[in-house]
Parts: structure tokens; sequence; C-alpha cells
């Protein structure tokens, strides 16, 4: 009776050995409605027509993209006012087609509003170096009037991190350093995409940023926290669309811009 009882039993455990395993539990994760149903069998099935993204000549005459907003271009300040009571600009207009912040004269802001843009625009600070810190080549690109991409001469001049070149003042550090020499043209290339506010004005989605400088990437898709005060924590006031303004740090700090433009997302 033992004999046939192992007997039996190893049957079994041979019959199990022979089955197929079962197949594996499906992956938890996000799932995408359109991705959803029967599987494709066919490469023409995963094949989309429309709509077809618009053809954007990378350079135009004035060296931007064909669909961009160019904002300064080195003839005037036609698109800029001063950003007290909305007068003419009276920073230096340069012959080189720059600009350079005219010392305690004020912030310059655009006339026209925006909302998500990429931003492209290109400083310099000055090659004779005065003073440290915070008061050397100190000045900064506000997106929509309220947050501060820094701009600021580090080159052997060390200050708080995260209010250094390129920083997102006082909220992101920087993840390099990559200034060119004092004197030099520095390029941003600048993604903003703003915060979104639920009609009580509550914040319901933070905005982002993006930041390349001279093509390195220093802020990868960071969260706007709020404003960048230089005091005190981020607020978060309800807004919409709001202009592009330069600072004037009002510290002898003689910074120039050129070659301002924008393309609307």
């Amino acid at each position: 009776m033992k004999r046939n009882f192992y007997l039996l039993s190893i049957g079994i455990l041979l019959m199990g050995c022979g089955q197929e395993a079962p197949p594996p539990a499906t992956p938890q994760g996000i799932t995408y409605p359109e991705y959803q149903g029967v599987e494709p069998t066919t490469p023409e099935e995963t094949e989309v027509y429309q709509p077809v993204p618009p053809v954007v000549a990378p350079y135009s005459q004035d060296g931007a993209p064909a669909d961009a907003i160019v904002l300064f271009d080195g003839t005037g300040f036609e698109n800029w006012v001063m950003t007290r009571d909305s007068t003419e600009v009276v920073w230096h207009l340069n012959e080189d087609g720059s600009m350079t912040v005219n010392d305690k004269t004020g912030d310059i802001q655009t006339k026209q509003n925006f909302g998500a843009i990429q931003l492209h625009i290109e400083w310099r600070s000055p090659a004779e170096i005065e003073g440290s810190g915070q008061s050397r080549g100190n000045s900064g690109v506000f997106l929509n009037n309220m947050y501060e991409v820094q701009v600021l001469d580090n080159n052997d001049n060390d200050t708080y991190v995260n209010g250094q070149v390129a920083s997102f003042y006082k909220q992101h550090i920087p993840l390099a350093m990559a200034s060119v020499p004092s004197g030099a043209w520095n390029t941003y290339d600048i993604i903003y995409h703003p915060p979104e506010f639920d009609q009580a004005g509550n914040k319901i989605v933070s905005g982002t940023i993006t930041v390349m400088h001279n093509g390195v990437l220093v802020q990868d898709h960071i969260e706007i926290k709020g404003t960048t005060p230089y005091i005190g924590w981020p607020k978060n006031p309800p807004h919409g669309k709001g202009p592009i303004r330069l600072q004037d740090h009002g510290d002898n700090s003689r910074v120039s811009y050129r070659n301002i433009w924008v393309r609307e997302l």
C-alpha cells in the first residue's frame, strides 16, 4: 500500500512539472487610455498623421526662429518701458546692438504680457572687475514679472549658491556653473510654464522653469515654489500673463543685454 502511495505521489509531481507556469501579473503603474484595447498587429495601427506640426525656420533674418517675437534687436526700446512708471526706457543703447543697465534708474519690462514661453536672452558682465559677491555684475531676468533667474558674475567670486549665476533665486541651486569669462557674452535659453490657479485664487498646479546656460542644462524642469523675494518665503498670489522684466540692481553692475526673443508656447 505504501509503495502505491509513493508511486501516486511521484506521478502527481511529474504531472505538475509538465504544466505551464501561470502568466505574469499585469504590471502596476500609470495606464494610458489611448493605449488600451486590442493589441495592434500592424505598424499602421499605431501611426498618426494629424495634427501636422507647423514648419518653423530655425533662423530668420533677425537670427531668431521665424515664429519668434523679437523683443530687442539693438535698434531701440520700442518693446520696453520703465517698470516704475511705464515711461520710455532710459537705459543705455549701445552701438554694438546691445543695451546696458543705467545704474539706479530702475528696472525695465516688456510692453507685452506673456504666459508660457521659450525665452532666448544674451547678457554680459563688465570685463573690468568691480565689487564682490552680489555686488559684481548683478542683474536678473524675471518671468511673469515675479520669478527671477539670477544674472551674476560668479567668476572667482563666491556667494550663496541659491543666489549664484543661473540660480532660480533663493529656491533652486543650478546644476552647474557654466559662465564664460567676465566681459564675454552669456546665453540663457529658458522654458517657462506659469502656475495655474482656481477661481478662488488657490494655486492648483505649480509652474516650472528649465534653463540652459551657454548650452548647459542648469535648471531641469524645476518647480516654481512661488515668488523669489530677497527677504522672506515664496508667495503665491494668483495671476495671469505678465511682462518679462530685466533688473537694475542699483550697484553699478553695468550688465548688458542683446538678442532677446521669445516664442509663445
